[in-house]
């Protein structure tokens, strides 16, 4: 009989490939907003509604939901909307364990290595560091407090929180807004291009979840983010690279960014670096460690 694995967050790319590594070993449910198919469950935040049937039998769930950091201006509603797609949606997945009696083996949770501050400096962040006082830390520390939660509660055995860095995805997210420019010729570094951007392959991501799910042993955070380090001028010139397009508009001045994007600029024109050493200590092993190999394979795939 294999162990029921419920994941929330369905719509989203890391789900969909996270559900083609386990599905041979796990049976994989969804929690989504609208169903569409036999293994999905409806769920609704705004009216505190879940379809309870979603937790028959289950054993783990990697709560992967939350809104878009990036995609929208950070309006006063919009905040209110990234933390509460992320806490409030656990908080109605704890009290329906609780109220149904149920305990997990395990609870895996999305997280960010925002969670150290959008900062600039030499420092290599590690999972001891304490969490930066900007916005995106906030969210992320009160994401994982609500994670932490399921283990204090007594709900799961243990808790496991990724703390994600900028996913590279063929699909969708900060890659393709990247390359589209690039490949229309007009393609640049923000800012100072001197920020650090921690960075991670779709594939590799997925890969860390199935090794959070699969190793009783993990509790915790764990930065999920490649070895290399690299800034966004030299990310912009390795796409430019692997694209084959040249690269000679100037850099788009810090001003502009925020005139754009508001508040949210903070979090293109700052990054810091983030260290992998305690997953890999573990005994995960990364696929693409290497930028230019992760970069040929998510845009050449088509080619």
């Amino acid at each position: 009989m294999k162990e029921i694995v419920l994941i929330t967050g369905a719509s989203g790319t890391v789900a969909k490939v996270l559900e083609k590594k386990i599905e041979k070993e796990y049976s994989v449910r969804f929690l989504t907003r609208k169903k569409e198919h036999e293994n999905e469950f409806e769920w609704n935040l705004k009216n505190k509604t879940i379809d309870e049937k979603a937790f028959e039998n289950i054993s783990h769930i990697i709560h992967l939901a939350g809104a878009n950091i990036s995609e929208k201006r950070w309006t006063d509603e919009r905040k209110k909307e990234i933390i509460s797609s992320r806490v409030d949606s656990a908080k109605l997945i704890l009290e329906t364990l609780k109220k149904k009696n149920i305990k997990l083996k395990s609870f895996i949770s999305a997280s960010a290595v925002g969670i150290y501050g959008a900062k600039t400096s030499e420092k290599i962040y590690s999972e001891d560091d304490e969490k930066g006082n900007d916005f995106l830390s906030e969210v992320v520390s009160l994401w994982e407090k609500a994670a932490d939660e399921f283990h204090e509660k007594n709900v799961a055995e243990r808790v496991v929180k990724i703390r994600t860095a900028i996913v590279l995805s063929e699909n969708e997210g900060a890659l393709k807004k990247m390359a589209m420019p690039i490949k229309l010729g007009i393609g640049s570094p923000l800012g100072t291009g001197k920020q650090y951007m921690p960075w991670i392959h779709i594939n590799d991501l997925s890969s860390v979840y199935e090794f959070a799910l699969k190793n009783e042993k993990l509790s915790g955070a764990y930065n999920a983010s490649a070895p290399q380090h690299t800034d966004n001028e030299n990310i912009t010139k390795e796409i430019a690279e692997v694209l084959k397009k040249p690269l000679f508009m100037p850099n788009v001045p810090g001003f502009v960014m925020k005139l754009i994007f508001g508040e949210l600029a903070v979090a293109l024109l700052e990054g810091s670096r983030t260290s992998s050493e305690k997953i890999q200590k573990a005994g995960f092993e990364f696929e693409f460690p290497n930028l230019k190999k992760a970069l040929e394979n998510l845009l050449l795939k088509k080619n």
